[in-house]
């Protein structure tokens, strides 16, 4: 392992950059991901080993700030920092930050492994306020192939340039989805008032949506933790003031995240060794079943919201709906015509969002109108980032049969080994892709690679059981 200087860290000046300038690594995009990726290379930049740069569009870290609930906490522990799982000794760590603070007893004292939200958001932005290898409002706009076999990364923003890279690390993460029936009706700014939204700006609107006067009735759409949280989150509000608060999934319930000690070892690299070389339909099936495993709701909350429900049922009920197992469709001109017609109050059908729902099991079909909708239903499977078109149109980039990156075990996408991914490789690298705890162990592989040589030590296997019958 590289022998480190770990002295505590101090607050950087972002480096200049020269026009045409040639680094070994370009970050692309800075989430939790890439910012692991560049405290891990910072001891390699220090002693020269590495050169380094990583871009973002925004001003600053600032992570999920729209579903930022004060309660929540993330659903990993504090060891699934930027760096502890590569490198226990980094600066860079969360108890690091907590001793900097001044609050690491408090911390131990509250005997719990789950740090706040807004914590690790706070232990991320400190992180990265002490890295001179970032540069924020620096949206990059095109990645092409130059003659001499670098990547010319072109940036915009207020201060236009272009850098040369021998490696490429895109990190730009994934879209909110949104049903295609839904997407007209969407809000597009954070500064629009239409009323239906997805969650990830949630707590942008949420003053409005709990205190207008015009949201008689807001219905939630989604089976996952910011579905549970945001309807945790207006359950007293709403019920205090007799308003209609709705819970609708397509999931046959509302699953909690399973968090056993087996089952938490489906992320590890002998897992992903043997789901990486199965049949791209075999994945895809196995992924649809897994689901709930990681997109679930924590039993904490689960049984939160029910001893909420019972206890607002004593003396102000909660009004609404919880129903699992229905497909939700916004309400359309040909339903208008059709036999619902008599079922609609005119005065509803304008006022009011209508929504088609139907149970999944006896196919029946009835109308549910609402002021609002708030759409908790995750994230897009990762597309061809737009800075990475040209690149994609000139071959560069590999694809499967449905157009998706085709990621190899190494986290590249292309023939040249240059061009790295991370969190776009669910289809091919299972649920560890977005998992906190594997940014480490993937961010130690791709170091590896780039600088030739063992620099964090990756372990080749920690199961106790079999996958496929390796090792059998």
């Amino acid at each position: 392992m590289t022998k480190k200087i770990h002295e505590q860290p101090s607050t950087n000046i972002t480096q200049r950059v020269a026009a045409d300038e040639v680094f070994d690594i370009v970050g692309i995009g800075i989430g939790p991901f890439n910012l692991g990726m560049a405290a891990l290379a910072h001891p390699l930049v220090q002693s020269n080993e590495l050169k380094a740069i990583f871009f973002d569009e925004n001003q600053g870290f600032c992570w999920h700030p729209g579903v930022m609930f004060p309660n929540s906490t993330i659903q990993v522990p504090f060891m699934a920092d930027l760096v502890s799982l590569a490198d226990p000794t980094s600066p860079w760590s969360f108890l690091n930050y907590l001793k900097r603070q001044g609050r690491i007893y408090q911390f131990y004292i509250r005997e719990s492994f789950y740090p706040y939200r807004t914590e690790y958001s706070n232990y991320c932005a400190w992180v990265a306020g002490q890295l001179s290898t970032l540069q924020w409002s620096s949206p990059v706009t095109d990645v092409h192939r130059t003659k001499d076999g670098l990547w010319r990364v072109q940036v915009g923003g207020t201060n236009p340039r272009a850098v040369l890279a021998k490696n490429l690390v895109n990190g730009t993460g994934t879209q909110p989805y949104v049903p295609t029936s839904l997407q007209p009706n969407l809000v597009e700014s954070r500064n629009q008032t239409k009323n239906i939204i997805h969650s990830s700006d949630f707590l942008f609107h949420a003053e409005r949506l709990s205190n207008s006067e015009d949201i008689q009735s807001l219905t939630i759409v989604g089976s996952g933790q910011s579905a549970a949280e945001i309807y945790r989150h207006l359950m007293e509000p709403f019920a205090a003031t007799g308003r209609r608060l709705n819970w609708l999934t397509r999931s046959p319930r509302f699953f909690p995240m399973e968090y056993t000690a087996l089952t938490l070892e489906l992320t590890s690299t002998d897992y992903v060794r043997h789901f990486h070389r199965l049949p791209e339909a075999r994945r895809d099936q196995i992924n649809r079943q897994q689901r709930n495993l990681y997109k679930g709701i924590s039993g904490d909350l689960v049984n939160d919201i029910y001893d909420t429900l019972y206890q607002l049922s004593i003396t102000t009920p909660l009004r609404g709906e919880l129903r699992p197992d229905v497909t939700v469709e916004l309400f359309t001109e040909s339903d208008l015509k059709s036999s619902y017609e008599r079922h609609i109050n005119e005065q509803a059908a304008e006022s009011q969002i209508l929504l088609k729902l139907t149970n999944n099991e006896t196919g029946n079909a009835d109308i549910h109108a609402t002021d609002a909708v708030i759409l908790a239903t995750g994230y897009g499977r990762p597309a061809i980032p737009s800075h990475l078109i040209t690149a994609a149109e000139a071959g560069e980039i590999n694809t499967d049969k449905q157009g998706r990156l085709d990621v190899n075990l190494d986290f590249t996408v292309n023939q040249r080994r240059d061009l790295y991914v991370l969190n776009a490789e669910e289809h091919t690298h299972s649920l560890n892709a977005p998992d906190l705890g594997m940014g480490a162990w993937r961010n130690s592989i791709i170091l590896n690679n780039i600088c030739g040589r063992t620099v964090y030590e990756v372990e080749d296997s920690w199961t106790f059981q079999q996958f496929g019958g390796e090792n059998v």
